[in-house]
């Protein structure tokens, strides 16, 4: 069966709509993200223009600051300080790629934590990693697929878990892979699903016999940027794969990390690309922000 991500997020996005809805009902203001973009890449552009129309939808307040490619570092990391000190601003995002010239972990690391909504910053991955979910009781859903960490998740991953929900499989005992160990989506994912009482293996470019290690897989995630590494060898059957690549080929078409025609009959539950992981990712952006904003105001009331 297919996973639809753009209908679970339409989903989810209606439902945000009526949080925030609601939060200005409560507080006399709305969840407001500023998205700033450095230079003129024109994926980055794309990405923008729809974590831009995202907030639209769901009422959430967006600025968006276009800043000119030959910025310097200095200059990038003042502004960022000024929007962390600003209290109407409740969320930053920062597009990457940045300039070759600017250090984007130096970026990442600017944002004030409780204003990351990509949950890059070290303060939030740390973290997810000491911390188990301060609501042990939790019941994932499509909704609300990842427990309270006090902290904020990155959108990927966290969308994947509701990808996962929404199949209505219990994760618990299950077997899962990983391909793919970067900060932003391979470790903070293991980490979920370890939380989620899974037996977690990463696999990456020095595993041997890759795809027998994909083949112990319940849950198969491939995160690594390579399309159709994971082919129909690499697969269990029934097992759910979630394909987070997304690779522009030679004749201008999108390919997973999954070779998802020799894959998807031999597995019980796949996500596409596109529409799979892609629209989750942004939704859960969104999430993130309203997540920040009650956080926020936690604090002040």
């Amino acid at each position: 069966m297919i996973i639809s991500g753009k209908d679970i997020a339409a989903q989810l996005r209606s439902d945000m709509q009526q949080q925030v809805d609601a939060m200005f009902a409560e507080y006399g203001r709305t969840p407001n993200l500023v998205v700033i973009q450095v230079g003129d890449d024109p994926a980055s552009s794309i990405y923008v223009r729809n974590k831009m129309r995202a907030a639209e939808f769901c009422h959430i307040r967006s600025q968006y600051l276009h800043l000119s490619g030959e910025i310097t570092e200095k200059e990038l990391c003042a502004q960022i300080e000024q929007l962390n000190n600003d209290d109407d601003v409740d969320g930053i995002l920062v597009q990457l790629p940045l300039p070759a010239h600017i250090d984007e972990e130096r970026i990442i690391c600017a944002i004030h934590a409780e204003k990351d909504v990509d949950g890059f910053h070290p303060d939030n991955a740390a973290s997810l990693w000491l911390h188990q979910p301060l609501q042990t009781n939790h019941i994932a859903s499509i909704y609300n697929p990842v427990p309270d960490y006090g902290c904020t998740i990155a959108c990927t991953p966290k969308g994947i878990l509701s990808l996962l929900a929404s199949t209505g499989v219990e994760l618990d005992g299950k077997r899962a892979v990983v391909v793919g160990r970067s900060p932003i989506v391979g470790k903070p994912m293991a980490k979920l699903l370890m939380d989620r009482q899974c037996t977690v293996t990463i696999a990456h470019s020095h595993t041997r016999d890759l795809p027998a290690v994909c083949r112990e897989a319940d849950i198969l995630i491939a995160a690594v940027g390579k399309p159709k590494l994971i082919t129909a060898d690499c697969i269990k059957p029934g097992a759910i794969v979630i394909d987070v690549g997304i690779n522009r080929l030679a004749d201008g078409s999108l390919s997973g990390d999954v070779d998802f025609e020799a894959c998807k009959d031999i597995a019980s539950f796949i996500s596409p690309v596109p529409g799979g992981v892609g629209p989750m990712t942004v939704t859960m952006l969104m999430q993130n922000t309203i997540d920040c904003y009650k956080r926020r105001q936690m604090k002040v009331n």
